[in-house]
């Protein structure tokens, strides 16, 4: 299948969602749009607005992260307590203030620089010689190769596990989510606590060595407790891993369907805008959860404490339009996908440079022969909406 025409961009976001939600989207996109904030029995209170769902996300004094039925409980009783995606109020603040030092540019450089670069090798290595590149398993590779540095793994770490094996056993631990499950079963936990062991066994010993070049190192020097450091290295593979690997192979999809890849690859200064509204119109973040904490009114919504409040991202930022570069995203709407307020992604610099480094890789070899996708395939029931294949080969 060769590349489709930009009126078809919204249809194969549409076969995105369906293929991961394929009950629930079509209900949660149609409510979404009829009003702002509703009532769903057994789900929670859907939050589509832009504007209240900023206010939400702004107002930790009513909405907290770590409720029993929010993210942050969800994985407490697997990664532990402190794992900052778990945290409100004053202990979340002085976290992320330690974590500030962690993921200035060159730090962030030397996290991501070493799997950018193989991923450049494999694909000049694989286009040019007229062969497919799969770029879901090229990004793979790459997600596996950031987190055998976050975890402190050398590259000739004795019985390291090669990178792909590091993403699929990062990813085993979302794929166990649902969006319609509050929590996980005491299976689900146990098997996710065993992946996250698995994974906690190198940070500890680069912790342990006080090694300031590895991360696990670097958050000792930042003053972290064994337990935090973990606590965050597992948090940090976690979010991380499905987003990115889905949000990559979409925007390669998108500039490529919207015919942006000849402009880009002969100027790369209208990449920053691409990418940012690559986000806004692919959402990798569809949906994020929060606990009431009292009572009170939302969008003429009454709410109570211990409601569940379901914080539309797709819709908020959907309802913007199609995709367009050139648009300007009113404030209230800006970056939603990254959250707002005192939980807005820490890691968007270290997400921000595996995309910018594959893209700006896929772009220089298309500006020495143009490739376009020739065959793509939809992940079904997952939590992230994404693709399961897409390949590219060069045009002859």
């Amino acid at each position: 299948m060769s590349s489709v025409q930009s009126g078809d961009l919204e249809r194969w976001e549409r076969r995105l969602h369906l293929g991961a939600h394929p009950v629930l989207y079509p209900l949660i996109r149609g409510l979404g749009y009829r009003r702002r904030v509703q009532r769903i029995p057994g789900l929670g209170i859907l939050v589509s607005e832009a504007g209240l769902l900023r206010e939400v996300l702004m107002d930790n004094e009513r909405f907290v992260k770590q409720g029993p039925s929010a993210s942050g409980g969800l994985w407490t009783p697997v990664v532990g307590p402190k794992a900052l995606l778990n945290m409100d109020g004053a202990a979340h603040l002085e976290m992320r203030r330690r974590l500030g030092g962690a993921f200035t540019a060159h730090s962030v450089a030397g996290i991501v620089e070493p799997a950018a670069a193989r991923l450049r090798e494999q694909l000049a290595g694989e286009l040019p010689a007229g062969r497919r590149v799969d770029v879901v398993g090229a990004v793979k590779e790459l997600s596996g190769g950031v987190i055998a540095r976050i975890l402190g793994l050398a590259e000739d770490a004795p019985g390291r596990l090669p990178d792909r094996e590091l993403y699929d056993l990062g990813s085993s631990i979302t794929s166990l989510v649902r969006l319609g499950r509050h929590q996980l079963t005491p299976a689900q936990t146990a098997k996710a606590r065993a992946a996250v062991e698995r994974l906690a066994g190198p940070a500890r010993k680069a912790y342990r060595s006080g090694a300031p070049e590895t991360f696990p190192g670097r958050l000792r020097a930042l003053g972290m407790s064994e337990q935090e450091a973990v606590g965050v290295v597992s948090a940090f593979v976690i979010v991380g891993t499905e987003t990115l690997v889905s949000f990559i192979p979409r925007i390669v999809a998108v500039l490529a369907d919207a015919g942006r890849l000849p402009a880009l690859a002969a100027d790369r200064a209208a990449l920053p805008a691409a990418v940012n509204e690559g986000l806004r119109f692919t959402v990798p973040s569809p949906m994020m959860l929060r606990d009431a904490v009292g009572s009170g009114t939302l969008g003429g919504v009454r709410f109570r404490a211990g409601d569940r409040l379901l914080l539309s991202t797709v819709h908020a930022a959907k309802s913007l339009g199609g995709f367009d570069p050139e648009r300007t995203v009113p404030p209230h709407a800006r970056q939603l996908w990254f959250g707002a307020g005192p939980h807005f992604c820490i890691g968007m610099p270290l997400a921000m440079a595996q995309i910018n480094s594959t893209l700006e890789s896929l772009l220089d070899l298309y500006a020495q022969q143009p490739w376009q996708i020739v065959s793509r395939r939809v992940k079904r029931r997952v939590l992230i909406p994404g693709y399961d294949t897409l390949e590219l080969a060069n045009e002859r």
